[in-house]
């Protein structure tokens, strides 16, 4: 766990000071922190689940960092080059000499970037543990400037940042959905996990739709989009869309469901995107969804709408998507009766 590299990092380095907040970038919403002390740490958590858990442990909250910090604990993501922009934001505010301590797991490329960041700052020996390395280096507001996030343009028009979805380009799956939808649509869309809001820009670009909710759980990529999308027929809002409540109602529901937390893949995610469309949905509205043809969504669709098909893209059958639209919202005793009348997987 990143708790018992950090507790050893901790006792094998320079005790952190006795003052002063201490930042941590990207923690995960059930990291252990019980190495550090509660009421001086600082989180820079812009993905809204692990910010909401983390809150609700009484750990203080901040979308962007302010600075200057006594030390940070850069919890290293996945993707390089948003890791490289941590560590230069946490070189950036925290007080030069200050302890900087990246720690990561192997199977997230830990040991990649630590090889890369020697060359750049005075880095201690890793310590190894729990299939993870963790190192401590001295804050140098110069050492990693080069590393500071840069903007990318997706595509015409449209800006992203590193560690957002797609950042690179339109995603293949939305593109083949936007593709799928109607000249027209209904007044009031909503988009389920929006991004940096490619796809909510094709839906307005439809006829008849008066107004688009985007939903985004990361702040950063709803920031890109809130650039990208400057029509006043759209609003936005940071949420986690698996816990969203009944209401307000929309006509139709577009959405390219995450189906990834870590490396492996979570249908369950879709599963709550599905649900959630549901609750969302007038009576009579649509859903529109792109989805991985291996993610096994059709129980989860059966089992909420009434009429569900499947939708050839203009440029062919995808054998890697699957364009799925889904109409007429079940009431939940019909969808009781569904599920109950469906043999579980377990015996099939």
């Amino acid at each position: 766990m990143s708790q018992s590299r950090l507790s050893f990092a901790l006792a094998a380095s320079e005790p952190l000071p006795d003052e002063g907040q201490i930042a941590l970038f990207a923690p995960a919403g059930a990291q252990d922190l019980s190495a550090l002390p509660l009421e001086r740490l600082v989180a820079i958590q812009p993905f809204k689940p692990d910010h909401d858990a983390l809150a609700a442990r009484g750990v203080a909250m901040a979308q962007t960092p302010a600075g200057p910090y006594a030390a940070a604990v850069v919890f290293a993501p996945r993707a390089k080059a948003q890791a490289r922009a941590l560590l230069a934001q946490a070189c950036a505010s925290v007080t030069p000499g200050g302890s900087i301590y990246i720690d990561g797991a192997k199977s997230e490329g830990i040991d990649s970037l630590l090889k890369e960041l020697r060359g750049h700052v005075a880095l201690d020996a890793p310590i190894a543990k729990a299939h993870g390395k963790i190192a401590r280096f001295p804050a140098d507001p110069k050492a990693l400037a080069d590393w500071a996030a840069r903007e990318y343009e997706a595509a015409p028009g449209f800006v992203t940042r590193p560690g957002v979805f797609s950042a690179d380009g339109v995603d293949e799956g939305s593109a083949l959905l936007a593709a799928c939808l109607p000249e027209t649509l209904p007044a009031r869309v909503a988009d389920l996990g929006a991004g940096w809001g490619w796809l909510s820009g094709q839906v307005l670009a439809r006829g008849g739709v008066q107004e688009i909710a985007l939903y985004e759980a990361d702040a950063i990529a709803l920031d890109c989009a809130r650039r990208n999308i400057t029509d006043p027929r759209a609003k936005f809002h940071w949420e986690d869309v698996t816990r969203l409540p009944a209401g307000p109602r929309y006509d139709a529901i577009v959405m390219n469901p995450p189906f990834h937390k870590s490396r492996d893949a979570e249908p369950g995610l879709g599963e709550a995107f599905i649900a959630a469309a549901a609750r969302l949905l007038t009576p009579s509205g649509t859903l529109w969804m792109v989805a991985n043809r291996h993610l096994p969504y059709g129980d989860a669709l059966a089992q909420t709408f009434r009429d569900i098909q499947e939708v050839t893209p203009p440029s062919g059958p995808s054998t890697r998507f699957r364009i799925t639209r889904a109409q007429g919202v079940l009431s939940a005793r019909d969808q009781n009766r569904t599920a109950a009348a469906r043999p579980s997987r377990a015996r099939r």
